[in-house]
């Protein structure tokens, strides 16, 4: 037990550590207003940086998780069993293929270079290097991207040269550039995936890695560029006035649709298409990865608002609904039709309403994406029945019927629904129409043509790329290695081994 004089010790130790700090401080004035002020703006400023910069990475998560396993157990649901690893390995191959090609040079080619400001001087314009048609090699490499050391040099009280570090992270508007260059990047992934679903079980491997390679750089790089950064097809600078295109209608959507029309044209059919059966081998695959797109598109859509905000939940809500009502729809029209609703039409319908409510998700109100998605089920649906039908083409997971021709419908249907209640999108003034529901009838042409060059120009590069490559390399597989599965031919595995 300690002593009279340890106890006095420890009650002054713990009366001296009681005492308020700043007892013991020189004296020093109080902050001022403005001092107070400017700590508030920058504890604000952080809060917000780090709500967006959440937000966007979990919707760069959630995108990337739209490949694989999305769109990985989609495809490989529809394929036969002897294909199941084919359609997997596309997916999980160009995750790792599109995102070394978007780190070396594909986002500077999409995004490099800023435009000049609408009042710049025309030397300001000249400095800036900016073409409307291709980006630069500004992010080459990560260049500008990437966090870095800084040093600058500072006076110290004596007066004397002291050089401060300190690193840097490039912004890009609200978020860190390292953030919108990850964004932007799982759109470059699952856009070539989408297009292998017209090929599946006839394309070798090594001709789909080069024609992915050669296809991100001469055809998606340029068309982002001319949407999402003040290209030929932006709103305001682009021609017509330009098309809006929250999330990737014509980028996305068409682009691939097209190319993947093009590609089934040129490749041909499946041996003993339209003679034999070729059911899906597993639509439990399909159903789940149906629904793994559905939650990722929420990250897709609502995600390119690049922010955590009112709009950013808007397009969230318009994503479900639209979903929501393409569901429904091809459902209802399988049930109408053919006397039974199946599983397969109400993942298709699904995807379907996601495909057309991406472009017009942050330009419309909850009820016509209700419309809008229930337009994508019936007109969709049709696509992929009646039109396959009727000219023959082989397009094996209806990438075309879907993304094709609801991503045109969506672009369309923009310039019906778009309205200044959702986003003021006027560049000048605002509070002016923007969609035919609010009377302006001028932004349906700019969409339209939007959609028209973004067929052509899709449709023209990807026929070039495949007629080079067919002489090149080679398009198809061998009939023997078609018969025999491509799982096996080309992979020298098997997606089902019973014993």
């Amino acid at each position: 037990m300690p002593s009279n004089v340890g106890w006095w010790r420890l009650l002054f130790a713990a009366l001296f550590l009681a005492l308020p700090s700043a007892a013991f401080a020189v004296d020093e004035p109080p902050p001022t207003t403005e001092e107070r002020l400017a700590a508030a703006e920058a504890a604000v400023a952080d809060a917000a940086l780090a709500g967006h910069n959440a937000w966007m990475l979990t919707s760069a998560a959630l995108v990337l998780f739209m490949t694989a396993p999305g769109l990985a157990m989609f495809y490989s649901g529809l394929v036969r069993k002897k294909n199941v690893l084919g359609v997997m390995m596309q997916c999980i191959f160009l995750m790792g293929l599109m995102t070394v090609i978007w780190a070396l040079y594909g986002y500077s080619l999409a995004f490099g270079g800023a435009p000049p400001a609408a009042n710049a001087t025309p030397e300001e314009i000249k400095a800036a290097a900016y073409s409307p048609y291709l980006g630069n090699f500004e992010f080459v490499a990560m260049r500008g991207v990437q966090r870095k050391l800084v040093s600058t040099t500072v006076k110290d009280e004596e007066g004397k040269d002291q050089v401060v570090h300190t690193v840097e992270t490039p912004m890009e508007g609200a978020i860190p550039r390292l953030t919108h260059m990850l964004f932007q990047g799982m759109f470059f992934i699952i856009t070539p995936a989408l297009i292998c679903g017209a090929f599946a079980e006839r394309m070798k491997f090594s001709t789909m890695v080069v024609f992915s390679i050669l296809w991100g750089t001469l055809v998606y790089c340029p068309l982002c560029h001319w949407v999402w950064d003040s290209g030929i097809l932006a709103f305001g600078p682009g021609l017509a006035g330009g098309a809006l295109d929250f999330a990737g209608g014509t980028v996305v959507h068409i682009s691939s649709g097209v190319s993947a029309l093009v590609c089934a044209l040129v490749i041909g059919k499946r041996l003993s298409y339209g003679s034999e059966p070729m059911p899906p081998h597993n639509l439990t695959y399909t159903v789940l990865g149906a629904a793994m797109l559905w939650v990722g598109w929420f990250g897709f859509n609502a995600g390119s608002e690049l922010a955590s905000d009112g709009l950013a939940a808007s397009a969230f809500c318009v994503t479900h609904f639209a979903a929501a009502a393409g569901t429904l729809a091809w459902a209802g029209m399988e049930w109408a039709f053919r006397g039974k609703p199946s599983v397969l039409g109400a993942a298709s319908g699904a995807v379907a309403g996601l495909v057309c409510i991406t472009p017009a998700s942050g330009y419309v109100q909850p009820i016509p994406a209700l419309a809008m998605g229930a337009a994508a089920g019936v007109v969709c649906f049709a696509a992929c029945t009646k039109l396959k039908h009727k000219f023959g083409y082989d397009d094996s997971l209806d990438a075309f019927g879907v993304h094709g021709v609801g991503g045109t419908l969506g672009a369309i249907l923009t310039g019906v629904f778009a309205t200044k209640e959702v986003a003021d999108v006027k560049l000048v003034s605002g509070g002016n129409p923007v969609g035919l529901i609010d009377g302006n009838y001028h932004l349906l042409i700019g969409q339209a043509l939007a959609v028209v060059i973004t067929w052509i120009f899709a449709a023209v590069l990807t026929f070039v790329l495949l007629k080079i490559l067919d002489v090149a390399m080679g398009l198809r597989v061998s009939r023997d290695a078609e018969l025999m599965g491509l799982d096996l031919s080309q992979h020298g595995e098997e997606g089902y081994i019973f014993l």
